[in-house]
């Protein structure tokens, strides 16, 4: 389980690299391609997403139980295979059980027997239903006797305890800055409602937004400025004994100056098109833009 670098530029010539050797397999290439949510230059980009590096985190260290020293984030446990920005008429749940997810069809389309998804969906309250999904995968099965590996298959009392979200506002106006600074990391199931939905070859965690107050309200605040916003997401394994630090960063985004136009108009599942047109894919984008 590598880490993927950001190599992609604004037109998304090249596929991301990993920190080893081995190319990264062609349908998690497609999958970080062919979304509608452009994957964009760390540094430049607009309007689509990235991958930091994982050291812009700060989590806790092998020794924080001792001096709360906090250390750099280091390689995600899974590389990053894509975003989707979507909107829908109605509230999008467990996303990775449609048969339009364009990431799940990649994968069954590879055939690939080891090949995992793990994808948050960020279900966000507004006029209209608005997810931001974060999709990461890895070609190698994940160890039995690891952390992740029990918090995926684990109940949800543990993963409710465990899930933890850390966040940075990278470049944005001050108002957002100011009001970000109590959410920098938490708990997501202390804090909103989360749903997990674990398949065969996927593991899922759909959060509500609007079952928090103060994140509800933050997130509408951003969204008045999310054009001038650059933010960095990322999911953690949190560690409440010496024996699981260092904390291990499960994946990272960093979302660059969103425009709410621009999010994917999800058909309605029982509407769905035979054969589907696949959810958040740039093709399916392009084909509606001709009608």
């Amino acid at each position: 389980m590598n880490q993927t670098k950001t190599s992609a530029d604004d037109n998304n010539s090249k596929p991301a690299k990993t920190e080893s050797i081995s190319a990264v397999p062609g349908w998690i290439t497609e999958t970080i391609n062919g979304g509608s949510f452009r994957h964009v230059d760390l540094h430049t980009g607009s309007n689509g997403w990235a991958s930091p590096p994982g050291n812009v985190f700060s989590l806790r260290s092998t020794t924080y139980f001792t001096n709360k020293q906090k250390s750099p984030g280091g390689d995600y446990l899974l590389s990053p295979a894509g975003v989707d920005w979507l909107k829908s008429t109605s509230k999008l749940d467990h996303i990775l059980s449609r048969p339009d997810n364009r990431v799940i069809h990649a994968l069954k389309k590879s055939q690939s027997v080891n090949s995992f998804i793990f994808a948050i969906n960020f279900q966000i309250p507004s006029k209209e239903h608005y997810s931001l999904v974060l999709y990461s995968a890895t070609e190698e099965p994940i160890p039995s006797d690891s952390f992740l590996h029990k918090l995926i298959n684990g109940d949800d009392s543990l993963r409710n305890q465990r899930f933890k979200l850390v966040s940075q506002v990278v470049k944005g106006p001050w108002v957002v800055k100011a009001a970000s600074g109590n959410l920098g990391a938490f708990v997501l199931g202390k804090t909103v409602k989360c749903n997990y939905h674990r398949g065969s070859n996927y593991f899922e965690i759909d959060v509500d937004v609007s079952t928090s107050a103060i994140l509800a309200a933050f997130v509408r605040l951003a969204l008045g400025y999310v054009t001038s916003l650059t933010v960095d997401v990322g999911l953690v394994m949190e560690a409440l004994t010496e024996d699981e630090l260092p904390e291990r960063l499960i994946e990272g985004v960093r979302i660059c100056h969103m425009e709410l136009s621009s999010a994917f108009l999800v058909d309605d599942q029982k509407n769905l098109q035979q054969p589907p047109r696949m959810m958040g894919s740039v093709e399916a984008n392009q084909e509606e833009d001709k009608i």
